[in-house]
Parts: structure tokens; sequence; C-alpha cells
């Protein structure tokens, strides 16, 4: 009984927040840059640009557009940056800065001390409307702090009989470990990963042979270092990228990663979308073929920010709108479903309600692997089947930002379980578009045929899409 009480207090912990954990709020002090907002402006066009799709390396690597031309996307008006005049008008007002840009919304960021030097915008004919997505905060927690972290893993966690170690269940049920066996590992596939920091990353030696092509922080004012920031994206990257085998290893070892920062601790603002969106963007430039992102928004700080049901069509929420638009540009987005099954919420949260993405559920370890109560559940509110899969995070293994190997609680560790072996997936199947490849994860999955709102298609099995893969390649 004891047993059970202990397990739904922790269940219950995990319900407390569908994103990056915030701060408890303990040590908070005054905000010192005084009161200000930033406003998200919407552009008609896109005209007076330097910018043409005649000469897309201007503003796309060449991998970018390497992924494209693979999977036979065109470009279009949306890959263009916001236009540089238009960027060069608006900083003319009085007071106003431009923070970030949305080139496929064709939006703007603008930070202002005092909302009456937004007339001045108002007259602008380019300008279409505004609309606030954040205001400064009376006080803040301060989150970027470096901890000690381990030199080496505890000698309890090595198993002499499991090259996977800990890490074994949450790929086996997969059929992980079977598409790593023909050495399908992720390699040459580049992944995104959009979290809140990832704390010592640059520090822990089991991290040292991970390929990390950079960073880049989103956020306004930018965190003083991502790796001094929670430790959320620091085990998320480790259920992916790990290497160290009868310890722990991830899910696509052999991939490269980006490490973005979007998640805003000190407050939680609508402006998080906006940075989520700009990351993904830059994911997209940069040549990204995945992304993970184990976050999710529906109640903001102020009310008149945050999301009703009704939002999770997939193209109303400003986040959703551009994670819909991400398979159009050959990448697969993975998304946590959201830890709010214990709740009064209780559906999925933006973006995870996009279409054409992987949106993930969180299953129990151990058989008959049962819904966590914690996960999310669907579907959209236009119909669609939400989640779209399952995977262990009820509890999965990790490594925190001390460098211990940990279990933890949440649809955020499911969804990286997944993105990694549909890393491995797309690796062993080259010539599949990022749509073949989400669709082959769906055929796979175990509840395929009864698909429902509390585990979607089920569980994905790897190694049976990658057989269907090849069948269908075959008979071409």
């Amino acid at each position: 009984m004891l047993r059970q009480i202990c397990m739904l207090f922790c269940l219950f912990l995990a319900t407390v927040s569908s994103s990056a954990t915030k701060p408890d709020g303990s040590q908070r002090q005054k905000y010192k840059h005084g009161v200000n907002y930033i406003y998200r402006i919407y552009l008609s066009d896109k005209k007076e640009s330097p910018y043409s799709l005649a000469h897309p390396s201007r503003f796309l690597s060449h991998r970018s557009l390497a992924r494209r031309k693979r999977q036979h996307l065109e470009l279009d008006s949306t890959d263009l940056p916001v236009s540089p005049r238009y960027i060069r008008q608006i900083e003319k007002a009085e007071g106003v800065s431009v923070i970030g840009q949305s080139r496929w919304q064709n939006t703007l960021l603008v930070r202002v001390k005092d909302t009456t030097q937004l007339h001045t915008l108002d007259q602008l004919p380019f300008v279409t409307k505004r609309k606030q997505v954040w205001l400064s905060p009376d006080s803040i927690t301060q989150t970027a702090e470096r901890v000690k972290h381990l030199d080496r893993f505890d000698e309890h966690d090595h198993i002499p009989t499991r090259k996977y170690g800990r890490s074994h269940e949450q790929i086996r049920l997969l059929q992980g470990q079977r598409l790593h066996d023909i050495d399908m590992k992720g390699a040459g596939m580049m992944i995104a990963i959009i979290d809140g920091g990832f704390r010592n990353v640059d520090r822990i030696p089991a991290f040292q042979r991970t390929d990390i092509r950079g960073f880049k922080d989103f956020v306004c004012p930018p965190s003083p270092s991502v790796f001094a920031e929670t430790d959320h994206g620091t085990k998320v990257l480790s259920a992916m990228a790990l290497n160290e085998p009868f310890y722990y290893v991830g899910s696509a070892p052999k991939s490269a990663y980006w490490l973005l920062r979007s998640e805003d601790q000190q407050t939680e603002q609508e402006v998080e979308e906006d940075y989520w969106v700009m990351a993904a963007e830059f994911a997209d430039s940069v040549g990204c073929d995945l992304i993970n992102s184990s976050l999710g928004y529906n109640e903001y700080d102020h009310a008149s920010m945050s999301h009703p049901l009704w939002h999770l069509n997939g193209h109303t929420a400003f986040i959703s709108q551009a994670a819909s638009m991400l398979v159009n540009k050959g990448i697969i987005l993975i998304n946590s479903a959201g830890n709010s099954g214990m709740g009064p919420w209780k559906k999925i949260t933006v973006p995870a309600d996009a279409e054409n993405i992987l949106t993930v559920g969180a299953v129990t370890p151990d058989a008959p692997y049962r819904i966590a109560p914690f996960s999310s559940i669907g579907p959209s509110q236009d119909g669609r089947v939400k989640p779209d899969v399952v995977a262990v995070g009820a509890p999965a293994f990790l490594v925190n930002g001390r460098g211990n190997i940990m279990q933890d609680m949440g649809t955020s560790f499911a969804a990286p379980i997944v993105c990694g072996l549909a890393a491995c997936l797309w690796e062993a199947l080259p010539e599949k578009t990022a749509k073949e490849i989400i669709e082959l994860i769906r055929i796979s999955s175990n509840n395929y045929e009864h698909p429902d709102n509390i585990y979607g298609y089920g569980i994905p099995k790897f190694w049976r899409a990658y057989m269907l893969g090849k069948a269908n390649a075959n008979a071409r």
C-alpha cells in the first residue's frame, strides 16, 4: 500500500508541468529591468528584400537544401527571410528594439518599455497587427546554476549481461536494438533538441564523445550559459546520444546534435512559442533532419494568452502553425504529448496537436505496458489520432545534470527514445521522405488497426517499420 501511495505521489509531481521543469519559486528576486513588454508584429509581405528563391544558399545551408532536394520539396515564400528593409523601418521607431523574427510566419518580436511607442508601428503600411506575448514579471528566480558532476558512472549501474545497461528495456520494447544490430545507429542524421537547458553537457565525460554540432539560445535575454540551465535537456539528450556500453546506450548514439534553448524558466508566457518557432527555423536552416521537442503549452501566467481546448487543431496556436509546416520542409518533429492526464486539462498541449508530426505519450516499462496516468490524451480538436505513439516514460532511465544514471517520469522522456530510433530508421531507409517515415512508424505500431485517444497507434516496432519500408521499396 505504501509503495502505491509513493508511486501515485511521484506521478502527481510529474503532472505539474508539461514543459521543462520550472523553478520552485524559492529565493525570488525583483526583476531588475523594470516594466517592459514584448509584442509579436505581423507583417503583410516580404517586398523590397534582397533575398530571392533563385539564390537560396544566401539563407539556407547546403545541407538544408540537400534535404529538401532529396525529398523533392520545393522552396516557397515562407522560406524567405523577413524583409530587412521592414526591420530597419521598425527599428527607427523610438524605444523599439527587434529581438527576433520568424520567416515562416513573417513576424517580428519587438521589445518596448512603453506601449505608446508601438503607435508608430501601427502606421506602417506593412504592419497588419500586433499581439502582446510577454510582460515583465515583478520578480524572478535565477535559473542558471552550475552544479557538481560525477566523473564516471556508479559501478552499480554496470550490467555486464546487458550491452544497453540501464536503457535496455526502453530500447528493446521498440525493437531498437535490432536496428542497432545492423549498424543503424543514426549515423549521418542530425537532430535538433529544443528544450530549456542542458546542464553540464559540456562537462560530463559521458557526453564528450557525443557529436554536438553547436548550441544556441533564443530566449531574451539569453542565459549566461545553456549548460548552466535546467538539466531537462540533458536528460533528453542522454536518451538518444549516450554510448556507454553496459551502463547506458541511447537510441541514436551516432547521430549529430544541435542543442537549442527556447524555454524561459523564469516565466511562462506566449513568447516561448515565438522562441520555439525561431529555434525550429534555425534547425531547418542548418540542415537538421529531425527535431525533438519535449515541450508543451496550454496555460500561461496571464490568462489572456492561454489556449482553450478549441485551439488544439494544429493550425491555431502560433507554435502549432509552425510545427505543422515542418514536414513540408523535410523535417520530422517528435513532440511529447504532455503530462496533464491527471489534471483538469487532461488533453495534449501545443504543439503536440500539430499535423504530420509524431506526438508521443508515456507507458510503464514493464508488461503489459500500461499508459502512464499523467500522459496527456487526444484526440486533436479536429479529430486526428493523438497521441500518435507511446514509449517508455513512467519511468525512463536517463542521465541527469550531475552525471547520474537515474529514473524520471514524463512524456518528455518517451519522446527522445522514439526520436532517436526514427533517426536510425531514416538512416536505414534514406530514400524515404519525412512523411513516409512518420507513416511507417505509425503503421508498425501495435494498436494501428484500432487507434484510440489514450495509446494512439500504440507502441511502435522499429524493426517492423524497417521491414515494411524495405518491402515497399522492393515492390516499386
